[in-house]
Order: structure tokens, then sequence, then C-alpha cells
């Protein structure tokens, strides 16, 4: 019963699940999932039209906050989980591919909340996820490629704080900003951190925990503070 509601719903939503609930998923287990998704495509109609642009199906989860909106563009079925927060106001302002996912608790800040230089932005590639508890500080740029998996807990930073002149306070020397990139098909383990400056190559993986401070050629596996290859895919 749960492929065959699994099934109905994919025809009337255009999202594909029709292999999401098999043999395993009860009738009532399966109508509560999709009753919340009914609950967030709600939620989602009453605030897709202050976005710069959506398309599809949009859902949106209890307690997300999305400010600056009209500097979001999203595709196809864009889904925010549950009290993420999502910042739009930024130079490039913040694109997202069909089918992004941004997990609950997570945060995409590109500006200070409180005045400041707008942040130069942010970009989602198709079939990317953003994880639970992600930090992503967009002040630089950061592009996110294809098919990118992020767990939980995942920071990426594009800015660095000045530090070099000891006569004034770290927080009067204001920041460097740069860029982040992470190409396509990466796995980003839970609690790791990608620094400014960084790219990422296709195909990659960063180990859980690890501290990413310099480039990682296509296909790598690094781990560890700092991070180091420790294996090539390839």
């Amino acid at each position: 019963m749960g492929n065959f509601l699994g099934k109905t719903t994919s025809k009337l939503t255009g999202i594909d699940l029709s292999d999401r609930f098999g043999s395993e998923w009860d009738s009532f287990s399966t109508l509560g999932v999709l009753v919340r998704m009914g609950i967030w495509m709600v939620r989602g109609m009453l605030v897709q039209w202050r976005f710069g642009a959506a398309k599809g199906l949009f859902l949106i989860g209890k307690g997300v906050t999305i400010r600056q909106a009209s500097f979001i563009h999203a595709g196809k079925n864009f889904i925010a989980q549950d009290h993420c927060e999502i910042n739009g106001l930024s130079q490039k302002g913040l694109v997202f591919g069909d089918k992004v996912t941004i997990g609950s608790y997570a945060i995409i800040r590109p500006t200070n909340l409180y005045g400041g230089e707008a942040g130069v932005g942010l970009k989602v590639g198709n079939n990317s996820s953003i994880g639970p508890y992600a930090y992503i500080g967009c002040s630089g740029y950061i592009e996110i490629g294809d098919n990118v998996m992020m767990s939980p807990r995942v920071s990426i930073y594009s800015e660095n704080h000045n530090f070099s002149e000891t006569t004034l306070p770290m927080i009067e020397q204001g920041v460097t900003r740069s860029f982040v990139k992470i190409e396509d098909d990466c796995w980003l383990a839970a609690n790791s951190v990608i620094l400014a400056g960084v790219t990422v190559g296709k195909g990659s993986v960063v180990a859980a925990g690890s501290i990413v401070t310099k480039d990682v050629p296509p296909y790598s596996i690094v781990a560890g503070n700092p991070a180091r290859i420790i294996k090539s895919r390839k």
C-alpha cells in the first residue's frame, strides 16, 4: 500500500516517490509522510511569491526563516526543512538548482544580520543537499556543484578575519573575502569544515571531522586536521 500511495503522489506532485515506500512501509506511516509534505507544500505556496524566482513544487517546513527572499532563485522541487535559516541579501544572490534540500537548522548567511557590506552569495547545483545544522558563510562566493551530499554539521567559510596588526583588536581589523568551490559528486561527511580559498575536486570524499585548508584533487578521499589525502578513488 505504501508504494501505491507513493506512485499516486508522484503523479500529483511531479516528485518521483515511486520507489520510496517499499513493503516495510505500512499505509499509516506512508500517509503520515504525505500529509506532512502537504502541509509543507501549503507553507511553500504562502512564501513562494516572495522569491526572485521559484519553479515547481516548493516545500517549506515549520519554523523556517527566510530573509530578503527577492535575492533567492530556486529551481524545481526545493525543500527547506524545519527551522533552517536562509538569508538572501547578497551581491550575486542565492541560486539553487532543481531538487535542492536545505536541512533542518541549517544556516545560510551571506551578510551580517545587523547591517554592513552585503556578501557575495551562493550557487547550489541540481540534486544537491545542505545537511542539518550546516553553516554556509557565503560572504565570499561559494559554489556547490551537482549531486553533492552534505552530512550534518558541515561548515563552509569563504572569508577570514584579519589579525596582522597587534595594536588593534582583531574585531576591528575586518575580513578578507575569498571563495569556496565544491565540484560535482562530492560527499562532505559530518562535522567537516571547508575553509576559504579551497576547491574540493569532483568526486571527492571529505571524511568526518576533517578541516580542509587547501585544494583537494578530483576523486580524492581526505581526512584529518589539516586534511590530507589518504586514498584516491581512481
